[in-house]
């Protein structure tokens, strides 16, 4: 008999976050029973679920007994200390901060402006249209995945993956904006090392089984 996932997943088909969280619980071997939070209803928004993360946003990963875990890095790292192996950090203190630094470049200053939020408050209040929204999201993929192609091209860390031959949360945080750029029907051009990275990143199942795509809720 199989054993009941341990965790409950709040997540959503489309999301950036989210995705880096499945993709963490698979390299991990983990599983979580997934509760799906319609962001594009709002629900995420409901008092039921602002008593889990009053940010509104998403992921939240629980478990029984403890507090939600919000915020996809931090579940991350999480993740890597509940279960060691494989690692999402490498060993070395500057190496360590390498990923780090490059998961950030993603996850905290790309992803954080293409957000529903985001949107919402520029369509709501700032006369943003369907085509400037577009223009926007356009500018801000292309601006942080093109300033991550300028460190993974040049610096000496960079292997088959962000850092080295084997995946790591950077990794997952440029796969994390790939796939969801690729929901907006968006190509960035010009960075053949990130494209080399996530080609490496797609051929592990790991990777392969959190795209968006084939996730309930996600368009036919």
């Amino acid at each position: 008999m199989s054993q009941a996932p341990a965790f409950e997943l709040f997540a959503f088909w489309r999301t950036s976050a989210t995705y880096r969280v499945r993709v963490a619980l698979n390299l991990k071997g983990l599983s979580a029973h997934e509760r799906i939070i319609n962001l594009d209803s709002g629900e995420q928004r409901s008092a039921a679920f602002l008593e889990i993360n009053p940010m509104g946003a998403i992921p939240a990963l629980l478990e029984a007994g403890q507090a939600p875990l919000t915020q996809s890095l931090a579940i991350l790292e999480f993740l890597d200390e509940l279960q060691p192996l494989p690692a999402l950090l490498p060993t070395g203190l500057h190496a360590r901060a390498r990923v780090r630094s490059l998961a950030a470049m993603l996850a905290g200053d790309t992803h954080p402006l293409i957000t529903p939020r985001v949107k919402k408050y520029l369509t709501g209040t700032r006369d943003f249209d369907d085509a400037a929204w577009r223009a926007w999201q356009i500018h801000w993929f292309t601006t942080g995945l093109q300033a991550l192609e300028q460190r993974l091209a040049s610096e000496a860390g960079t292997g088959l993956f962000c850092h080295g031959d084997t995946p790591t949360s950077a990794d997952i945080c440029l796969a994390s904006i790939i796939v969801v750029a690729r929901v907006f029907k968006i190509t960035v051009a010009d960075i053949p090392t990130v494209d080399r990275i996530m080609a490496s990143c797609e051929a592990l199942d790991a990777f392969a089984k959190a795209d968006p795509r084939r996730q309930a809720g996600a368009p036919a």
